[in-house]
């Protein structure tokens, strides 16, 4: 796509009145309900399905595609996400009505991060073509990770700091509480950083772990930087609802591990094809549409798998225990 200066700066402009009028919503602590994160997701999600539709019109079919491919590959990304949110969460204790605020404030360091990783990646790519045969390895590497680190199935897994955030608790220290929403207090004579603040770098930072893989896999569907960001921008800004949207239903998809290393995989394969269709070797290229139908169908077909298989498990649980199963109410 051809896009003009003016359109990237109303895009942005678009999107950061979008998050401004989601921080105002929830600017007052609170506990999320259910009810509120599932009207909240519904908003967000048909916000970008007008903007693919959007695109779909005045781009033509393949922009279209690529975004709704890129937005739904990052979206099931993302969800992967939350089972860390959830351990980082855990690790510092944080009050279910500062949650909202801290997932907030976090996604958006990780949507500015984001964008430097995307502007980096778009240069790199436009310059070196061979750097798809890097970014392709990489996600087959990532996907034969994620099924060994499924197979392994680690119990106890604890969220360990990363070294960027030990070293800034070290120079400026952390209170002992929380302080509502301060982000900074003064104690004993010297200004230091609360909990909140650390749990929110916490966030924004390990997204830098998250964009390693998720970037190069929305490269591997569309090489264009517009198209790149505005997918994931919708599917980050979404995030904070669905955390709390799912947030029970993690648990229950034991196969996500699984069908997301399958599209990684895939679209690894489909990197190096067309890194070889670059360098003028005659191989076949996988289109959009395959693409898109591919990534559904392992969505679905995992999401219904993890179910059944964690229906099992409740089921099996509850006989083991010598109750009857059908007295029970197991939730899916």
């Amino acid at each position: 796509m051809d896009v003009s200066l003016t359109l990237w700066v109303l895009t942005i402009v678009g999107l950061c009145a979008l998050i401004a009028v989601d921080f105002f919503i929830g600017r007052k602590p609170h506990d999320v309900s259910i009810k509120e994160a599932g009207i909240w997701t519904v908003v967000w999600i048909v916000l970008a399905a007008l903007f693919g539709l959007g695109l779909l019109i005045w781009g033509g079919g393949q922009a279209g595609g690529e975004f709704f491919a890129g937005y739904i590959t990052e979206k099931s990304l993302s969800v992967d996400n939350l089972f860390v949110f959830v351990l980082i969460m855990a690790k510092f204790a944080v009050p279910t009505q500062y949650q909202q605020r801290v997932l907030l404030v976090g996604v958006l360091i990780a949507l500015v991060l984001r964008a430097i990783f995307i502007a980096a990646g778009a240069a790199i790519l436009a310059s070196f073509s061979w750097v798809f045969y890097i970014f392709g390895a990489f996600l087959i590497w990532t996907a034969w990770k994620l099924i060994q680190e499924a197979r392994a199935d680690e119990e106890d897994e604890e969220y360990e700091e990363n070294k960027l955030l030990k070293a800034a608790e070290r120079r400026f220290g952390v209170a002992d509480r929380y302080h509502g929403t301060k982000l900074w207090i003064e104690q004993n004579g010297k200004r230091v950083m609360t909990p909140m603040l650390v749990v929110m770098l916490a966030i924004g930072t390990t997204d830098i772990l998250f964009a390693l893989d998720s970037i190069p896999a929305i490269f591997g569907l569309t090489q264009d930087p517009y198209i790149v960001f505005t997918a994931n921008a919708f599917a980050l800004m979404g995030l904070r609802q669905l955390y709390f949207l799912i947030g029970g239903l993690l648990k229950k998809l034991v196969h996500l591990s699984y069908g997301l290393s399958i599209i990684l995989g895939f679209i690894g394969v489909k990197l190096v094809l067309h890194a070889l269709h670059e360098s003028g070797v005659h191989v076949p290229e996988i289109s959009i549409p395959v693409s898109l139908g591919v990534i559904c169908a392992v969505l679905v077909v995992t999401t219904i798998t993890s179910l059944r298989a964690s229906r099992k498990q409740a089921e099996a649980e509850v006989a083991g225990r010598g109750e009857d199963p059908a007295k029970n109410d197991i939730d899916v």
